[in-house]
């Protein structure tokens, strides 16, 4: 008789409820991990692509600006313009997309802008859902020690209205562009 009643006996109230508790801690603690791997891999959209703007802007410091319709005259060389691109006068989009990824065209990079302002000169643009806002400004024309460019991101992730702000910096010193390894952040999970 002692041998049926353990066979038929199951789990006590409980080692249900540790069961439980078990389960929601595990549960919580993946929650907590993907929603962490989730900002960081949309942060790096920010840092991968202000990367790709200061790269453009290495390269456009060195590249021929000058107008088809220019003619210098022999053996002056004040009317090749080389430099930094001119800054962009918006950041592309407008403001920054609120907990959601925003789609740009070509046309947002592009349209009407000017062959040696902005995105159009730095031969950037987007083609992908973007989480952030994009903007170049410059502060001179990139013939002088000290004149900069300064490329940013802004995104709002979780849409609760704080910012998030990604900054790198490039400065002219002995006639090359020397800019920052890593973008700084400011509220970089917002």
């Amino acid at each position: 008789m002692a041998i049926r009643r353990t066979l038929k006996r199951g789990f006590t109230l409980i080692e249900l409820m540790i069961v439980v508790a078990i389960i929601g801690i595990l549960a919580v603690l993946a929650i907590y991990g993907v929603s962490r791997y989730l900002k960081s891999a949309k942060t790096a959209e920010a840092a991968n692509n202000l990367g790709s703007i200061q790269k453009n802007a290495t390269e456009a410091l060195t590249r021929e600006k000058m107008l088809g319709t220019t003619a210098p005259k022999p053996g002056d060389v004040s009317n090749f313009a080389y430099g930094f691109c001119g800054p962009e006068s918006t950041t592309i989009p407008a403001a920054p997309p609120a907990g959601a990824k925003y789609t740009t065209g070509i046309t947002d990079w592009q349209a009407g802008k000017a062959t040696n302002v902005g995105f159009f000169c730095l031969k950037f643009s987007i083609d992908q859902p973007q989480y952030y806002a994009y903007g170049y400004t410059t502060n001179g024309v990139g013939t002088a020690d000290g004149e900069s460019v300064t490329a940013f991101a802004q995104g709002d992730l979780d849409g609760n209205g704080t910012t998030s702000d990604f900054r790198l910096v490039g400065a002219m010193a002995g006639g090359a562009l020397a800019c920052s390894a890593k973008p700084v952040e400011t509220n970089p999970e917002e």
